[in-house]
């Protein structure tokens, strides 16, 4: 029996006007190759690195919602090491005096949140190899977590959920399709519990489920080595979407390689003389965290899970839920929740041109629905024509024949056709088959084109059956 051991490092690129070190536009959505540099990033000589304020308030802010430890004293260090990538020959980075020390999310205790500059983008293709210095020196962050995590579903929804918080406090876009937020996995396997196995780091991991992929085939791949006789040894391996397979790229380097020392060009912090970084004025800026905000959801509208997750993940939707229940009853937004999780998301990612309903137009729309106005497949259509063409549920309903109809006089015609139509139906039902009553119901329903009120149908349908 062999026990996984699993710790996770994540880079994110973070929210600034600039780069960190230099005045270099931080313009993830730039194109064009080699257009935001300057001579500090690009290392010319004579040049000398600024830090960026806002990168470490970042920081900070992280560091406060996860309840971390900020630094007294914290400073840069140089990290050496001779990539193409890199145009100094050494990256700016953080090693024995990180931002945050200690935190947790999501029961995962973390070691670290440190700042650094990113790397510059290489292609390889054809032969060749080019680099595109737009990201070098783009404030990151790495988050490095305690070896604690034991599988690879508690690794992605780790990772879900730290995109999440880095979202809700304006950190970072965390895109991974865009390279903003990268994850890195070191995983190890032992059969006693209290040592660890060799380290393997996996790399090129572009999204959580690939996250999850990775790291459950490099638990399996280890294991598989270990019982033919094999010896895992300490080494960076990359992931392969394609085959589905994590793959060799470098023996791992130590500390001890990267020849850290202090950066002698930037000023030593000592953050407990910037009065706005302290830890009262920071937790001061924080939002409502996603934990604090999936308890209230619960608790304050009584949502399903799948509704709490979902207008967590998609904030647009949230916010557009939140506008629409403002107000209003649990019931409602239950009902509200229901059309929003369903019917409106599928409608939106169905249409090919499509209109999202303003909150007002949508509440109107609910509204008809808890006066009886439109039955629940009234609602539907109505939706789906406010969605393809926009309008106002009322008059859309009005022009179609949604409208519930409520007249006895107008139904009594309708369920006099029905039971004359299905008399094998009315049989079964006078026989005690509660389903063929409800059978009548959706007969008499579609025989109003919809507009017939189901409860007012049920009634006439027992009254004139009996």
């Amino acid at each position: 029996m062999y026990r996984p051991t699993i710790g996770l490092e994540v880079h994110a690129e973070l929210k600034t006007k600039t780069k960190m070190f230099c005045g270099s536009a931080n313009d993830s959505d730039e194109s064009r190759p080699n257009v935001n540099v300057c001579p500090v990033c690009m290392a010319h000589p004579g040049t000398l690195p600024v830090i960026n304020q806002e990168a470490v308030r970042h920081i900070l802010r992280i560091g406060a919602a996860i309840n971390g430890q900020g630094a007294d004293f914290s400073e840069f260090d140089r990290k050496s090491y001779f990539y193409p990538d890199i145009p100094k020959g050494y990256q700016i980075s953080q090693y024995e005096h990180p931002l945050i020390t200690g935190g947790e999310l999501l029961g995962v205790a973390i070691t670290r949140v440190h700042l650094e500059e990113d790397t510059a983008r290489s292609t390889h293709s054809a032969g060749k190899s080019l680099v595109d210095f737009n990201r070098a020196g783009i404030p990151l962050m790495e988050l490095v977590t305690e070896p604690v995590i034991h599988d690879a579903l508690t690794a992605g929804r780790f990772a879900r959920e730290l995109q999440l918080l880095l979202r809700t406090l304006g950190a970072s876009e965390a895109n991974l399709e865009k390279g903003e937020m990268r994850i890195e996995a070191n995983i190890s396997v032992s059969s006693d519990e209290t040592v660890f196995g060799t380290k393997v780091e996996v790399k090129n991991i572009n999204s959580f489920r690939s996250v999850e992929r990775a790291i459950a085939f490099e638990i399996e791949r280890q294991i598989a080595l270990i019982e033919s006789g094999g010896k895992v040894v300490q080494e960076t391996r990359g992931w392969d979407e394609t085959k589905q397979a994590t793959f060799h790229q470098r023996f791992k380097e130590g500390s001890a390689d990267y020849r850290y020392f202090p950066e002698p060009d930037l000023p030593k912090l000592f953050l407990s003389e910037i009065q706005e970084f302290s830890p009262e004025k920071l937790r001061a800026t924080l939002p409502e965290l996603p934990w604090d905000k999936r308890n209230r959801l619960r608790k304050e509208y009584g949502l399903k899970e799948e509704a709490v997750e979902l207008f967590m993940q998609d904030s647009e939707l949230g916010t557009f839920f939140e506008t629409v229940v403002s107000g209003r009853t649990p019931d409602f937004a239950r009902l509200a929740a229901n059309y929003i999780t369903t019917d409106l998301t599928a409608l939106l990612k169905e249409k090919v041109q499509s209109v999202f309903p303003d909150a007002d137009t949508f509440i109107k729309l609910m509204d008809m629905s808890v006066s009886n106005k439109l039955s629940s497949r009234g609602i539907k259509d109505t939706l789906s024509i406010m969605v393809e063409k926009g309008g106002d549920p009322e008059s859309i309903a009005k022009e179609h024949n949604l409208i519930q109809v409520h007249d006895t006089a107008a139904l009594s015609e309708v369920v006099h056709i029905i039971i004359t139509r299905e008399e094998k139906a009315v049989q079964e039902y006078k026989g005690g088959k509660e389903a063929a009553l409800q059978y009548l119901v959706g007969k008499a329903m579609k025989e109003s084109g919809g507009a017939g009120n189901p409860e007012s149908l049920r009634k006439l349908i027992i009254e004139k059956v009996s």
